[in-house]
């Protein structure tokens, strides 16, 4: 390799984007197409990135097998930047399979990482948790130490263990310092204000208030009886009991949890369960069997009693009835959530990350661009949908993740 490629290389690792494009700018050979891709990728053209890092591996070729092995693990980076989470991961795990065979470890660390990373964002926390194992950190560059420690927040964050969320973040903000790069130390601080802001409100006895995620970590882990309604699971210690699938069930549940100590009348039982202003007789029937099908999912955790005028919580083991909601309520806030990031998404890689339709995410992407929320650019396949954070909210109990039972 020689001198310029080697000082472009220790530019690209430093975060001098510029100063690598300006000693291999006009060449075309794999090696300087390889570090123009990646310097393009640190600037934000990531189009442009795609294309350079494509014609480096073709450039490459067979006699080359490193090379091009890092070549698609830069284009899985980008992808992944550019959100396009329909990427091959199977292109990902044949490149670390060689970089490993060919002993560049460094490299088949960071495409661990990213495999690990892609997975965290579509919400598979175990698979991401076990390919993070397999990476021993301490063998990183501080950059990439930085990005695997993100990873490993991240992870604990949507697992509601903000201890070792907190721990992480420390390790992330030690290798940015070390790796001596703006941008690294910016994305850290940025992930650490996601822990200081508010997480979700808590409704109790008429009452509201914001709680941070340590506050939430205590709540789940106490002997409440909650009405999660971020991820629409009623628990209590110990037991959870997932409604997603049963969004009337769980309407009902939540206006009752709203409602006690006392009861909910009917009338407002039907209005947030069936959405209706109309109150017949029809509307009653459907109510009691709704309610008795509530019952029968809550058997045991909770009674539901019928009042005069409607029906009432009674848990079984709890002293105290809470419901926890989004810090913000609303209609789309899933897909939000994910445009919280601030990077720009396809509909499709929405819908892999939701684990719905990707139909149903355009109509809310629709629906969101409507009201001012959210925009689109592009046309096609090439269309991408962006928000800006909401700020001092954070969107973390919204994102992907297992239902947490002990």
């Amino acid at each position: 390799m020689d001198s310029l490629i080697t000082a472009a290389a220790r530019s690209l690792a430093a975060g001098d984007s510029l100063g690598a494009l300006k000693r291999v700018a006009l060449r075309d050979d794999a090696p300087a197409l390889a570090l123009r891709g990646i310097a393009m990728a640190q600037l934000g053209d990531l189009a442009r990135a795609k294309e350079l890092l494509r014609r480096a591996a073709r450039a490459f070729g067979p006699r080359e097998p490193v090379g091009r092995a890092r070549c698609v693990v830069a284009e899985a980076e980008v992808a992944l930047a550019s959100r396009d989470l329909g990427w091959p991961a199977k292109a990902l795990d044949r490149a670390r399979a060689t970089l490993d065979e060919r002993g560049d470890r460094t490299n088949a660390a960071h495409a661990r990482y990213l495999e690990a990373r892609r997975l965290l964002l579509v919400g598979r926390l175990d698979e991401a948790e076990r390919r993070l194992a397999e990476i021993d950190p301490a063998a990183l560059p501080p950059a990439s130490r930085a990005g695997h420690e993100l990873v490993a927040a991240g992870i604990a964050m949507r697992r509601l263990r903000t201890e070792a969320a907190r721990a992480a973040l420390a390790r992330a903000e030690r290798a940015a310092r070390q790796a001596g790069i703006p941008a690294l130390a910016a994305e850290v601080d940025g992930v650490r204000g996601v822990l200081d802001a508010p997480a979700a409100r808590l409704l109790a006895r008429g009452e509201e208030r914001l709680l941070l995620l340590e506050e939430v970590e205590e709540l789940l882990a106490s002997s409440a009886f909650v009405v999660d309604a971020c991820r629409l699971v009623v628990r209590d210690a110990g037991t959870a009991i997932p409604l997603a699938t049963r969004p009337v069930l769980f309407a009902l549940a939540r206006a009752l949890g709203e409602a006690w100590p006392g009861d909910a009348s009917r009338e407002s039982l039907i209005s947030r369960a069936f959405g209706s202003k109309l109150r017949d007789e029809s509307h009653r029937a459907r109510l009691r069997v709704e309610i008795g099908r509530l019952r029968a999912e809550l058997r045991t955790l909770a009674a539901v009693n019928a009042t005069k005028r409607g029906f009432a919580l009674a848990p079984r083991r709890a002293r105290e009835v809470v419901v926890l909601a989004p810090p913000v309520d609303e209609e789309h806030a899933t897909v939000l959530a994910l445009l919280a990031d601030g990077e720009a998404w396809s509909s499709s890689a929405l819908a892999l990350a939701l684990g719905t339709s990707q139909r149903t995410v355009q109509r809310a992407l629709h629906s969101l661009a409507a009201a001012g929320k959210v925009e689109s650019f592009g046309r096609g396949r090439a269309r991408r949908w962006m928000t800006t954070p909401v700020p001092g909210f954070t969107t973390t109990l919204l994102l992907p993740a297992p239902l947490l039972i002990d």
